[in-house]
C-alpha cells in the first residue's frame, strides 16, 4: 500500500509540473506573439533521481522532429531550482518549436542565453509591484548566486557561462532603461525583439549591457 502511495504522489507531483509548464508555455507565447503548435504538456516526461531538466530532440526518418522535455517533479513549496528548471525546459522547447515552424536554425548556446532570460520574464511576472529594486534582487539570485555544473574549461561549462553574462547583462539594461522608469509597455518590445533574433544578435545586445 505504500509503494502505490508514493507512485501516486509521484503521479501528482508531475502533473503539476505539466500544468506549471503549461502555463509558462502560455504566457511566452503571449510575450513573444507566437501561435500554439504543440502543447508542451504532451511532451513531458519526469527526470528520474538526481536528473535534471532537458530537451531531448531527435529527427525521424520523415525528417520532423521528435520532442521531450525532461523536467522534475513539482512538490509542496517547489524551490527557485525547480522552479528555474521547468522555465528552462519550457523555453527550449517554445523556441525550437517557433524555429522549427519558421525553417529557422537554432544553436545551442542561442537556446541557452534564451532560456535565461526567460527565467527573469516568467518569474519577474509572479511578483507584485514589480520594480527596479525587485529585479535586481530577482537579477542577483538568477546569475550571481549560481553554481554551475560544469567546469568553466568545458565545452558545456563555457556555454552556460556565456549565456548566463549576455543574460545578466541583457537583464541589467532592461532595468536601467525600461523597468526604473517604468516603461513597460516598451520593456515588452525590447523582450520580443530579443526573441526573434539569432545567436549573433541576442550575444551582441547583452554585450551592448
Amino acid at each position: 500500500m505504500r509503494g502505490e502511495e508514493q507512485l501516486a504522489g509521484r503521479g501528482v507531483a508531475l502533473l503539476r509540473a505539466r500544468n506549471l509548464a503549461a502555463r509558462v508555455q502560455g504566457g511566452l507565447e503571449r510575450l513573444y506573439q507566437l501561435d500554439r503548435v504543440a502543447d508542451v504538456e504532451d511532451f513531458v516526461l519526469g527526470a528520474a533521481a538526481g536528473e535534471r531538466e532537458a530537451l531531448l530532440v531527435r529527427q525521424a526518418r520523415d525528417g520532423a522532429l521528435e520532442l521531450g522535455v525532461r523536467l522534475p517533479e513539482l512538490e509542496g513549496e517547489a524551490g527557485l531550482d525547480v522552479l528555474c528548471q521547468i522555465i528552462e525546459g519550457v523555453s527550449h522547447f517554445v523556441y525550437v518549436v517557433e524555429r522549427a515552424r519558421a525553417r529557422r536554425e537554432a544553436t545551442q548556446l542561442e537556446l541557452e542565453v534564451q532560456a535565461e532570460v526567460d527565467k527573469w520574464v516568467v518569474l519577474a511576472a509572479s511578483i507584485s509591484a514589480f520594480d527596479a529594486q525587485r529585479s535586481a534582487a530577482l537579477r542577483a539570485r538568477l546569475y550571481d548566486q549560481v553554481a554551475f555544473a560544469y567546469e568553466a574549461e568545458t565545452e558545456l561549462g563555457e556555454r552556460y557561462r556565456v549565456a548566463n553574462d549576455a543574460a545578466h547583462r541583457f537583464v541589467r539594461r532592461l532595468e536601467r532603461e525600461y523597468v526604473e522608469p517604468g516603461r513597460f509597455r516598451g520593456l515588452r518590445g525590447e523582450l520580443l525583439h530579443f526573441f526573434h533574433v539569432g545567436q549573433e544578435e541576442k550575444l551582441r545586445l547583452g554585450r551592448a549591457a
